[in-house]
């Protein structure tokens, strides 16, 4: 098939080799490719800058952040094993990336989907989802497995050629690793890494976060730090496990409750509150923080208040492994 014009398309692009193999086939295919890449709290662009490098690509990062946790509140098609709703995240990015075309005169979007790779996201009825859902189901072209599934515009108009698309199908890797041989392609991410919504504890930590009414993009960066605690339905405490922690906390921490011990260098703990709590929630924050610092011997002073001016002070002593652990998220 002779092209009239050299087509445009969006490759959204997550830095696994799936993606990879995508823009790269339709690019040898003669269409210009944009790799873009959607940052959300959960998944940063780093690693697909890189992969996007090594394949000769400049990625287009794209912040959809707000979108996002606006989304993760009450997803159409539910979690995954952890808490990553992928059907509603692919639907939500295929859906800007869709909004964004007529910016950068795109005819067309692509990924790197491969039918029955995944349980969840990549069923042929949870790829038709995510299409419908995204609004731009009929411009929606999985170049690895196309051959495999319903004809969309592209083909039919004739822009794509379907006899040149794969039909690579199922969990197993081989033909995708002959492909990255061929073209020379030695770095990429594991497939499903990258993603925190798929690891378990800090799922575990999210959905606290929701239950109680507190899902915000600074509380979501906090949650990527420290050990977490419970202490009642309206505040938490975050308590550094070491120097770094300590700094990404106070990075964070503008505007928050803070404890820390200036007299013996320890972690430091946050409260996810902007105003003073009583003096037994106080308390009870100091006996957690005083838990994690092997430099206390009894009763020591503690500063706190809202950050960064931490000028009041309450004596306090830690608390015992187990009352810790009535509080742990």
């Amino acid at each position: 098939m002779e092209m009239k014009k050299k087509y445009r398309c969006f490759a959204l692009f997550s830095g696994g080799l799936d993606s990879m193999l995508a823009a790269r086939l339709m690019q040898d295919l003669g269409y210009e490719v944009i790799p873009v890449f959607f940052r959300t709290p959960f998944f940063e662009p780093d690693q697909a800058r890189q992969a996007a490098a090594h394949i000769g690509f400049k990625l287009l990062v794209i912040d959809i952040s707000a979108e996002h946790l606006q989304m993760l509140g009450n997803p159409r098609y539910g979690f995954g094993k952890n808490f990553n709703p992928c059907i509603d995240c692919h639907a939500l990015m295929f859906h800007r990336a869709g909004e964004m075309m007529p910016e950068y005169a795109v005819d067309f979007l692509i990924s790197g989907e491969v039918v029955g790779q995944r349980p969840m996201s990549q069923r042929p009825d949870a790829l038709n989802a995510v299409g419908k859902l995204s609004g731009y189901k009929d411009l929606l072209i999985r170049p690895l497995s196309q051959k495999l599934l319903p004809d969309t515009l592209p083909i039919r108009e004739g822009w794509v050629d379907k006899e040149k698309m794969l039909a690579i199908q199922g969990r197993g890797r081989s033909r995708q690793m002959e492909m990255a041989r061929t073209w020379g392609i030695t770095s990429y991410r594991h497939p499903g890494g990258g993603c925190l919504l798929t690891d378990v504890v800090f799922s575990r930590k999210l959905r606290d976060l929701i239950k109680y009414g507190q899902l915000n993009l600074q509380q979501v960066e906090l949650l990527k730090y420290g050990r977490h605690f419970r202490l009642s339905a309206g505040v938490k405490l975050i308590v550094g496990r070491h120097e770094q922690d300590n700094d990404n906390l106070q990075a964070l921490a503008e505007g928050l409750v803070v404890l820390q011990t200036p007299a013996l260098p320890g972690p430091l703990a946050v409260m996810n509150t902007s105003e003073i709590p009583p003096t037994a929630l106080l308390q009870m924050a100091a006996g957690l923080l005083l838990r994690y610092n092997n430099k206390i011997i009894g009763k020591v002073q503690v500063n706190y208040g809202i950050w960064p001016h931490t000028d009041n002070i309450l004596s306090a002593e830690a608390l015992s492994s187990d009352e810790v652990e009535e509080y742990r998220i």
